[in-house]
């Protein structure tokens, strides 16, 4: 599944990558199917997440204070158990 799980990185680390400068997504507790159309960055603020790949049982868990690399191409469930509320940027498209 290739999801990177940086567990509370320091404010220091959150500065060096803008974070705070990323725009913000958030959703209430419930299943959403994602297509990761790009690699994305994401810093959860609040929350709690399950993520499912297509067609497996196995997933990653991530909450607040995490900052998760989600790989390109990855089509996935998220099941959110906590109010998410979080910091995101995708890396720029490649040229084919």
């Amino acid at each position: 599944m290739n999801i990177v799980i940086e567990n509370n990185p320091s404010s220091r680390r959150l500065s060096d990558l803008g974070v705070i400068s990323w725009p913000k997504w958030s959703c209430q507790p419930g299943k959403y199917a994602l297509v990761f159309e790009e690699r994305e960055t994401c810093y959860l603020v609040k929350g709690k997440v399950k993520v499912y790949p297509k067609g497996s049982s196995e997933f990653v868990e991530f909450g607040a204070g995490d900052l998760v690399t989600i790989p390109k191409g990855l089509s996935c469930t998220w099941d959110v158990s906590l109010f998410i509320d979080k910091h995101y940027k995708f890396d720029p498209p490649t040229s084919p």
